[in-house]
């Protein structure tokens, strides 16, 4: 009873289902010498080669013919000038049931795949598998040689480099050479966070750890040259291919020996040692624990979290490491329990939920980094619609690590108003942690009111020398969509309401201060450059950057609040730049957020935003008079103060507002 599956024919079969456009007349012919001795004697007759004697018995040639041309060709599959005729031999294996042989030559039909000899039964499954051989680049057949034809691929261009492509190249699952025309602003950024490392030392050695089709590695080396040795890594055989032929592209040397650098061998036409890229096939984990970078960038599909230890095993000392998280599902609190499982982190989903998403990353990058007694500044971090990046800079030593693992910290959040607060530093158990909000709302609410969040990280996101430098070298190389956003990041890493923030400060181009070291400015003398290899010097900056952080006790506004979230039913908010004047006025920092376009960074509380919000709100029925504080017809103004006329008939319109507001 048990079944035996039938082999597979020898190609010399299955060559008979795949046909030139003009072979259908050779057909009958193909099986000549097989036919049984009763056959052979007529010589008129003659079986079908792609089906079992048992189905179609010898005929004679013109209802042979009209046969093959009616069952097999007007169903065939045609690919680059061949036919793929369907097939009813035994080729594919069937399960038997209760009808018995009966249903082997009905379901026993099938395709037979051009390129790698796979069989498939429906002919719209093997339209599907063909595209796939075809945008995968397989297009070289097992029996008949067929070469991709020069219109398959596609060369695109962008910031001075062409990259040349497969088709679906924006489909992650359907190519391996993937390229996102969207991530455009994200490869400008990264580019200006190398190329503001590179004004600091030269050379740097910087790596990209996922290749694709090689755009960002060759940026790096067209634009910055002999200031930058550029790595492209990838573990895909077919991406590692792409990357070469573009780097020959751009007219680039490829660097083909990776491991004898005396007699390593150059394919290009360049002659300077600064055209050069080093293209590797290696796991990204392997090829940072080989070897020590001064930049490393990591865009992995999906979350980096399993490259974090790998990337700050072996990076420099002051070195950056960038990376591009697009699991925005889990960071966006739409996944919960991936955030948790990926990150360690509990999140929900908050007005604030962007920034919410790159403090998660950052955090996961600092237990990374303190895992290898290294601490960490945040240089960059941006959250947009497809993906989270986070750029910082790598400071060895316990001491770094220490301070660094101190600021990641839970993060205490009402679900009723969405005012949060970080929890307090130590390790004491508090009897009511509802006393660190600013709201009332566990005194007034019944029930559990807040949620415990993180753990996050909870320092500045943004260093304003390092953000301003950028600015400049977007300015520089032309990175028209990068600029508007580092503007937008200048005004918000100092948190003023300025829309068009000047690229450099003159009281401070000598007093820039980044992780523990002065900055190159352009008016910083060569003395006071840092020395790489000299403890002695490292410390005495150090010591001075420490004074100098003491200086400035103002600390970044964390997270934002969103005007409409807040607003009042029944009245029209002020325009949010008036609205981040008047919030200024009295006293507090306000600034605009890339994170969200009307949201609104400060440090007053919540309790205090709603109430400059209310007060200089009008009503829905008064829309057209000017902006301004709100008087009701019953209100008496003595003094400058407005006080309520009880025996006014609208004074019941001031209580049913106060209701609704509170």
């Amino acid at each position: 009873d048990t079944f035996h599956y039938p082999r597979l024919l020898p190609a010399k079969s299955r060559e008979q289902t795949i046909l030139h456009l003009a072979d259908l007349e050779k057909l009958a012919d193909l099986r000549e010498g097989e036919l049984s001795t009763a056959e052979s004697q007529n010589t008129d007759l003659h079986p079908c080669p792609l089906c079992p004697e048992e189905k179609f018995k010898a005929c004679y040639s013109h209802k042979l013919h009209r046969h093959l041309q009616n069952l097999h060709w007007k169903v065939s599959v045609e690919f680059e000038g061949y036919r793929m005729c369907i097939c009813h031999l035994s080729c594919r294996p069937v399960k038997p049931n209760l009808v018995g042989d009966q249903t082997l030559s009905k379901m026993g039909a099938h395709y037979h795949c051009i390129i790698c000899s796979a069989t498939i039964v429906r002919r719209t499954d093997m339209i599907g598998h063909i595209n796939r051989h075809v945008n995968k680049g397989e297009t070289e057949s097992r029996f008949i040689t067929v070469r991709a034809p020069k219109s398959s691929y596609k060369v695109v261009k962008e910031s001075a480099t062409d990259v040349q492509v497969l088709p679906n190249y924006s489909t992650p699952q359907k190519t391996d050479s993937y390229f996102n025309p969207k991530m455009k602003l994200n490869r400008q950024l990264i580019f200006c966070a190398l190329a503001v490392l590179a004004g600091e030392r030269k050379p740097i050695e910087c790596l990209d750890a996922f290749g694709a089709t090689g755009i960002m590695g060759l940026q790096w080396a067209k634009h910055l040259r002999n200031s930058v040795k550029v790595t492209i890594n990838d573990c895909n055989e077919n991406s590692v291919t792409m990357i070469k032929e573009n780097c020959h592209l751009n007219k680039m040397k490829v660097k083909l020996n990776t491991r004898e650098e005396d007699n390593d061998e150059t394919v290009g036409n360049g002659e300077e040692n600064s055209d050069t890229i080093e293209v590797t096939k290696m796991d990204a984990n392997v090829v940072m624990h080989l070897r020590s970078f001064d930049f490393i960038h990591l865009d992995p599909f999906g979350t980096s979290v399993n490259y974090l230890d790998s990337a700050f095993r072996n990076v420099r000392n002051l070195g950056i490491v960038s990376l591009t998280s697009t699991d925005i599902s889990s960071l966006y609190a739409k996944a919960q329990h991936v955030a948790l499982r990926h990150y360690g982190c509990n999140i929900v989903r908050t007005e604030y939920y962007k920034e919410l998403a790159a403090r998660t990353v950052i955090a996961a990058v600092t237990r990374a980094a303190t895992r290898c007694n290294k601490g960490i500044e945040v240089l960059l971090a941006v959250a947009l619609e497809h993906f989270v990046l986070v750029v910082v800079r790598v400071l060895r030593g316990p001491t770094p690590a220490d301070d660094s693992a101190k600021k990641v910290r839970y993060l205490i959040h009402c679900q009723w108003c969405e005012e949060r607060v970080f929890q307090k530093e130590g390790n004491m158990m508090e009897e009511n942690p509802y006393q660190q909000l600013p709201c009332d709302c566990h005194g007034s609410m019944p029930g559990k009111t807040a949620v415990l969040l993180g753990p996050l990280w909870s320092g500045a996101l943004f260093n304003t020398g390092f953000l301003r430098r950028m600015l400049l070298e977007a300015v520089q190389y032309g990175l028209d969509e990068a600029q508007p956003l580092l503007k937008t990041l200048v005004c918000e890493a100092e948190c003023t309401t300025l829309k068009h923030p000047s690229t450099h400060s003159p009281g401070d181009e000598n007093k820039q201060e980044e992780c523990g070291v002065y900055i190159r400015t352009p008016n910083t003398s060569a003395e006071s450059y840092l020395v790489h290899g000299k403890r002695k010097s490292e410390e005495v900056l150090r010591g001075a950057a420490k004074r100098q952080r003491a200086e400035h006790s103002a600390e970044h506004p964390p997270f934002y609040y969103n005007i409409h979230r807040h607003s009042i039913k029944g009245m029209n908010m002020p325009k949010l730049n008036k609205f981040l004047y008047y919030l200024s006025e009295d006293g507090y920092r306000v600034s605009r957020t890339h994170f969200d376009p009307m949201g609104v960074r400060t440090n007053a509380p919540l309790a205090q935003f709603k109430t400059v919000l209310m007060k200089y709100s009008t009503p829905t029925y008064v829309g057209a008079q000017a902006e301004g504080p709100v008087h009701f017809p019953g209100e008496i103004q003595v003094g400058g103060e407005c006080y309520e006329n009880p025996s006014s008939p609208s004074s019941g319109c001031r209580i049913w507002l106060e209701q609704q507001h509170l």
